[in-house]
């Protein structure tokens, strides 16, 4: 780890994970409780077994009753289709229970990886936000869906196959093979096809779901800016043409699903007719009686009931597959912050926050963001970080937020680089406004308790009193409980600003951080904020803050200033330390009137 005064190297990221076949992934997931679908797959196997056997029965109940023997002969027989009926039932019913339970807790264990992979804000940013949400549903779905119709019917189809086929081999050796040949075209060469033609519509189908939820997404939030701006008709249109390529694709998927239920319907067809035929030669040349003939060709009849679902699963394949992508996507994306191999604790008292030879770039070949950055917050200051747009203030930001981690140099808190703490203490210790901090469709109860969720309503006015906020909230109908909209639209973006500050006050952390906190806000409404914002903030105690903007307002009230340009500080002072110099803060001072 760097220590103050070293500049460590740029530190390499892992090479990507190395892609592997997303299905085999998905079934992957369910190794936990690969017990329950080896259950599973013997209770399939025990219905799917008695339907066949119970037509089998049923065929030599019949003939042996055309026969008219004693009673006495069928009462086992009877008793047989009976218990096979009621096994069949109870065996299904058991069966669905315990697949479908399986693979709903792993489903259950899918999202919470996805859950924790999103909070690493990571694939939050790389992804669009509709496409997020399809992945985050539908693709995730797509596991449950593989687990339970593309896992399980194969395995079944393979035990009760092979025993149907070793019966009718016994009954007669050319009608067992017969129907070996139906069944591995029924059940093996027709799911191939279906396969390998649902490939590409099953991969279009996924991105053209992410494609019109996106689309609806963007429209739906973005309504009051479309209308404003004529726009809407586009917008409209782009919905349609995304739902019209979604059809087209479901369509085809349609068809390749027609293809496998019309192909298992000839192949069992003609495998039956051939099982008759083999059958009536063999009766008729005597080495086959008619018992054992109708128990054959209604056994070879119901044996296909085995295979019936593979076509389907197949043709399902190439969706699954690439929602198997999309899914991997999000939890194989890396990390931009790792978490240490030895945290350390953070010193009690009020920490002073040293940035010392700090580097950052997003990538091998990229201009450095940051470039051996230097600056100083003491316990209980006010520092501001200016400069112009591009010169790396927002990176400096994620950085102390750790949305990332440093390529090079150290950020110490008290003498801890913040890298050696964990993630969420260091969080918690450094945190504050971000650039455009979210406002959730709540109550302005429960948004300022995301910083401290057992905060009673004393710990809610003072933090809002701090903000600078108190007296809007208690001029408002229902008060803490009134409803925000969505992103606190029903909020002005003055009181958006002054109710982030609060939540981030609540949190009592060691630095407080703001971001860009009039980056939105009219000249009238930003110089209010940027004042009353410093005013909480000198009035925090234990608190440290760090302002990072480019904005002028209010940096006399400051107790030191660091202006960044191309990622480097290029000067710094008090306020009448750097106007008394000739350099960019003169500058922009003079230019700005």
């Amino acid at each position: 780890m760097t220590r103050p005064g070293r500049t460590a190297p740029a530190k390499p990221r892992p090479p990507a994970p190395a892609r592997r076949e997303p299905l085999l992934r998905m079934i992957a997931l369910a190794r936990p409780r690969g017990a329950r679908f080896a259950l599973g797959v013997l209770l399939g196997a025990a219905a799917t077994g008695a339907g066949v056997a119970l037509l089998g029965v049923a065929a030599w109940l019949l003939a042996t009753a055309a026969q008219h023997p004693p009673i006495t002969a069928l009462s086992v027989a009877v008793v047989a289709t009976r218990a096979l009926g009621v096994t069949r039932g109870v065996t299904r019913y058991l069966e669905r229970l315990v697949t479908h339970d399986a693979a709903f807790r792993t489903l259950a264990d899918v999202r919470v990886r996805v859950y924790q992979r999103l909070a690493s804000t990571e694939p939050v940013r790389r992804f669009r936000s509709g496409d997020l949400v399809s992945r985050l549903v539908s693709d995730t779905d797509a596991t449950q869906d593989l687990l339970v119709r593309g896992l399980t019917p194969p395995l079944v189809a393979v035990v009760t196959g092979g025993a149907a086929v070793a019966v009718c081999t016994a009954l007669l050796a050319p009608g067992g093979l017969l129907l070996a040949a139906g069944l591995l075209l029924a059940g093996l060469a027709v799911p191939l096809a279906a396969a390998v033609l649902g490939r590409g519509p099953g991969r279009r189908q996924a991105v053209a779901r992410g494609e019109l939820s996106t689309a609806l997404v963007d429209t739906l939030y973005g309504a009051p800016d479309l209308v404003a701006y004529g726009a809407m008709d586009r917008a409209v249109q782009r919905v349609r043409r995304a739902d019209a390529e979604l059809t087209r694709v479901a369509r085809r998927d349609a068809g390749i699903l027609g293809f496998g239920a019309g192909a298992t319907a000839l192949i069992t067809g003609l495998t039956v007719w051939g099982a008759l035929l083999l059958g009536v030669a063999a009766v008729a040349g005597g080495t086959l009686d008619a018992i054992p003939f109708a128990v054959l060709v209604l056994t070879a009849l119901a044996a296909f009931e085995i295979v019936a679902p593979l076509p389907p699963v197949a043709a399902r394949l190439g969706a699954v597959r690439a929602s198997g992508e999309r899914l991997f996507d999000v939890l194989d994306t890396p990390p931009a912050v790792d978490e240490p191999e030895h945290p350390r604790e953070l010193p009690a008292g009020e920490p002073h926050l040293r940035v010392r030879g700090l580097r950052v770039r997003y990538g091998p070949d990229e201009e450095w963001a940051l470039d051996g950055v230097d600056l100083d917050v003491p316990p209980g200051r006010t520092v501001a970080v200016l400069g112009p747009s591009g010169a790396g203030k927002s990176t400096l930001a994620s950085v102390l937020f750790r949305f990332r981690d440093p390529d090079a140099g150290s950020v110490l808190l008290g003498g801890t680089d913040l890298t050696d703490l964990p993630v969420d203490e260091a969080r918690a210790a450094v945190s504050g406004v971000p650039q455009d901090p979210h406002v959730f469709a709540s109550t302005l109860r429960e948004n300022l308790r995301l910083a401290r969720p057992g905060a009673g309503d004393e710990e809610l006015w003072a933090a809002l009193r701090r903000a600078r906020l108190a007296s809007d909230v208690e001029a408002m109908p229902d008060s803490l409980d009134t409803e925000v909209g969505s992103h606190g639209s029903r909020l002005s973006g003055g009181m958006r600003q002054r109710l982030a500050l609060a939540r981030a006050l609540l949190a009592a952390p060691r630095v407080l951080v703001l971001d860009e906190p009039t980056a939105h806000l009219d000249p009238d409404a930003r110089d209010a904020v940027m004042a009353d914002l410093l005013a909480a903030a000198a009035a925090a105690e234990g608190c440290s803050t760090l302002l990072i903007t480019h904005d002028l307002a209010g940096l006399d009230r400051v107790d030191h200033i660091y202006v960044i340009a191309d990622g480097r500080v290029v000067e710094h002072g008090s306020h009448a330390e750097l106007l008394a110099r000739d350099g960019w803060y003169r500058a922009a001072h003079t230019a700005a009137g």
